[in-house]
């Protein structure tokens, strides 16, 4: 049986006397999809700072294609094949949609030629191809979220992250999303995926992790975890399981 690709090994972040994060486990196989769930409030996005180098954990471990990266900064998590989405997207406002995903290229590459070329194919990827030329900072919503996963996509990741990519989106917006998260999928491309929408969350999962008060409270299958009675009454609500 092959090694994970990511391994979360008791993770805990405090912020003074603060508990953002405690004792926090689990492992992410290769070309799966993970989905992080939990309230308002629960760590989730602590968390991905964490295994992103944003913030140093507390204690704990974090091992990522065999090698351990907890300490590691950002830029060299980035370089070892990681990428992360945020809640809020800031795009580069007075760049172009195409110049926005050539920044994430040129990690790769100082060819400024070839770093276009491979922008224009992850905006082809994502649907937004027609719309290369356009300030990023006149995108509406739903098409900024999707610049923030050519971004991420351009700079060439093994696993990526994505925080509330669906957040703030319409119905249809929100299905263009979970079509290109499955379409990224069918690529072999790992990722992690905070999401409040359940109905979304189980649709694109193959396991789903539940954070509560900044602890697992479950892990396991959709099937597994929507049944879960503690995650129903912590999280879900007896009646309610349509909203995460």
């Amino acid at each position: 049986m092959s090694a994970p690709l990511l391994e979360v090994r008791k993770v805990s972040r405090f912020f003074g006397g603060v508990k953002a994060n405690l004792d926090v486990s689990f492992q992410v196989e290769t070309g799966m999809v993970l989905g992080l769930i939990g309230p308002n409030g629960a760590g989730k996005t602590t968390l991905f700072n964490c295994i992103t180098g944003f913030y140093p954990p507390s204690r704990g471990e974090i091992h990522f294609a065999g090698q351990r990266i907890d300490g590691k900064s950002p830029d060299q998590v980035c370089r070892l094949g990681m990428a992360r989405t945020w809640q809020k997207v800031r795009p580069l406002a007075k760049l172009s949609v195409l110049d926005n995903v050539v920044v994430g290229a040129l990690l790769h590459t100082i060819s400024v030629r070839q770093a276009r070329e491979a922008a224009r194919e992850h905006l082809r990827a994502v649907g937004l191809q027609a719309r290369a030329d356009v300030l990023a900072g006149g995108l509406p919503i739903g098409e900024r979220k999707k610049l923030e996963v050519a971004r991420v996509l351009a700079t060439r990741p093994r696993l990526i992250l994505l925080d509330e990519v669906m957040g703030g989106l319409n119905a249809r917006e929100s299905e263009d999303l979970i079509g290109l998260i499955l379409e990224i999928k069918k690529r072999g491309l790992t990722q992690i995926v905070i999401e409040h929408d359940m109905k979304a969350i189980v649709r694109i999962s193959d396991r789903i992790v539940v954070l509560n008060s900044g602890e697992k409270l479950a892990e396991g299958t959709p099937k597994e975890v929507t049944s879960n009675a503690a995650v129903i009454s912590a999280y879900l609500g007896a009646s309610e399981g349509a909203k995460a």
